[in-house]
């Protein structure tokens, strides 16, 4: 009997450790097993990632990705690796991460403590506040005067949590994604939709009659984006912080910002020299 009691505990210690031999590729081994950089991005908030009229998917974080993430890893791993994307959103891109899904989420994430507990992030590639997208000539003129109102947000964004927490009053109303929130805002279902003001300003320049509508208030929330990554493999944190300082060092960060929000950009949204010397002071070499 107490042979037979080994025999089985051995072979239960070889399932396990097969199984965890089996799953146990970091994120690294992962994309030099499959030649495969699959990344998690956004559908419908340009100029960051969206589809465009040829329908192609496009903007300012997959270039970033293919410009200056992709390069470090295929130079790392010795093999040109390829980009594959998957659609993310603000309730699936951590989910997506933690199943293995994709590597890296690359769209408008905004690196915050409770996010860093599930995840960990790059060094910050954009930063923006929160604003509100509203009929022009509207008296909401800021997060002061949204008590009583319906307001529009994102579910899962972090605009909708600080709304929650600073204007109890304010009738939020949550939609799945940005789309969803500009129809229910020109269809009249609510006075105003909170988000990102890059984001705002890129649905703005999106619309059918763009001066039918305004962006408004001061910035209420600090929104710095980061690239998302599982925790614990600082090797792949190392190797697209690298890829993302030497965008900003070499001036191609800076040549891709002008494409996508330059004067003739997709979303006009000039860069303050204060942006600039803080993404010029993250990339110096430690």
């Amino acid at each position: 009997m107490k042979r037979v009691v080994v025999i089985l505990l051995a072979a239960f210690f070889l399932i396990f450790m097969n199984a965890r031999s089996g799953g146990a590729d970091t994120t690294l081994e992962k994309i030099n097993r499959t030649g495969t950089l699959t990344i998690g991005t956004r559908t419908g908030s340009p100029p960051f990632a969206y589809i465009n009229k040829n329908n192609d998917w496009v903007g300012f974080s997959i270039d970033l990705v293919e410009q200056a993430v992709i390069p470090v890893l295929s130079k790392k791993l010795g093999k040109q690796i390829k980009l594959e994307k998957k659609e993310s959103t603000p309730q699936t891109r951590i989910p997506l991460l933690t199943s293995n899904a994709v590597d890296l989420i690359a769209e408008t994430m905004t690196d915050t403590k409770e996010r860093r507990e599930a995840v960990d992030f790059s060094l910050t590639f954009f930063v923006t506040g929160a604003q509100f997208l509203v009929k022009k000539g509207s008296p909401i003129k800021g997060i002061e005067s949204i008590g009583g109102k319906r307001i529009a947000a994102q579910q899962g964004s972090t605009n909708a949590r600080i709304i929650r927490e600073r204007v109890p009053s304010a009738k939020l109303l949550e939609f799945p994604d940005q789309p969803a929130a500009f129809q229910a805002l020109a269809q009249g279902q609510v006075q105003a939709y909170t988000n990102d003001g890059i984001q705002l300003a890129g649905l703005k320049a999106k619309a059918p009659k763009p001066d039918d509508w305004a962006i408004v208030g001061d910035f209420f929330s600090h929104e710095p984006y980061g690239m998302a990554m599982r925790k614990n493999e600082p090797e792949l944190r190392d190797l697209v912080n690298a890829g993302l300082a030497e965008a900003i060092n070499s001036g191609k960060y800076f040549r891709l910002y002008d494409k996508w929000f330059g004067p003739k950009g997709e979303v006009p949204y000039p860069l303050t020299p204060e942006t600039k010397q803080f993404l010029q002071k993250q990339a110096v070499p430690k």
